[in-house]
């Protein structure tokens, strides 16, 4: 069973808020968001210093992160919103990061993608959501590149073409690289109220989407992709 507090952390992490209670929008990627200006609750967005996304260009260290998932196939139901498109999960999928277990939450999409490499930002991501049982949040971040069509996109694209709350399946693996070497660092939501404390991974492999994919995403969500935020003295783990 998740806690209370898991369950009040994961509400944070839908990207964007739910549609009724959104007050604020991304903007065009590049020019600071300043959220705080439209609602004293987002002030950490603006005076944070541990916040996400950041370009990974850069690290300040390298090594192998011990980073395990237990996915696999399974259904999921589509939540929309402005600028959202995300998929909810059933319990039973996670990850385990450094020896702590994280519970597979949602997934939700951003175009292009939110973190940078090296200035360079791919055309879509996809954020994988977890939490631990006393409620501590983990993402998992996979970059996709103009490619092949991939199988869980297909049905994740198909699903929102059928409306918020329709059911879909299919293998979360198909989504996530084979040899998953992932950046590590601590950040936040990349969203109002960008609460810190976030236990980011961002894989080195992007996989791929058709230009239809990509292209479908980007209709239904627009530019979703906050700006680039400073790395000030974190640490940040590049693989090997």
């Amino acid at each position: 069973m998740k806690t209370i507090a898991t369950l009040a952390l994961v509400a944070l992490a839908a990207s964007p808020a739910l549609a009724q209670e959104k007050d604020w929008n991304f903007g065009d990627g590049v020019t600071p968001e300043r959220w705080s200006t439209i609602n004293t609750d987002y002030a950490l967005c603006d005076a944070g210093l541990n916040q996400s996304p950041i370009d990974l260009g850069m690290p300040n260290a390298r090594g192998d992160v011990q980073l395990e998932t237990n996915f696999g196939t399974g259904d999921g139901t589509i939540a929309l919103g402005t600028e959202k498109v995300q998929v909810d999960f059933e319990e039973g999928f996670g990850m385990n990061s450094g020896g702590k277990e994280f519970n597979l939450i949602q997934v939700h999409f951003h175009t292009p993608s939110e973190h940078a490499v090296s200035g360079k930002r791919y055309p879509l991501v996809a954020h994988f959501v977890h939490a631990t049982d006393e409620g501590e949040l983990g993402v998992l971040g996979v970059m996709f590149e103009e490619g092949e069509a991939n199988s869980a996109l297909t049905e994740i694209v198909s699903g929102v073409g059928q409306g918020k709350g329709t059911s879909v399946s299919f293998d979360i693996n198909d989504m996530v690289p084979a040899d998953l070497d992932v950046y590590r660092y601590m950040g936040s939501l990349t969203t109002p109220p960008c609460s810190e404390g976030v236990n980011w991974h961002v894989a080195n492999t992007p996989m791929t989407a058709s230009a239809e994919q990509i292209a479908a995403m980007e209709a239904n969500l627009g530019p979703s992709a906050r700006s680039l935020q400073p790395l000030g003295s974190r640490l940040l783990v590049a693989p090997d």
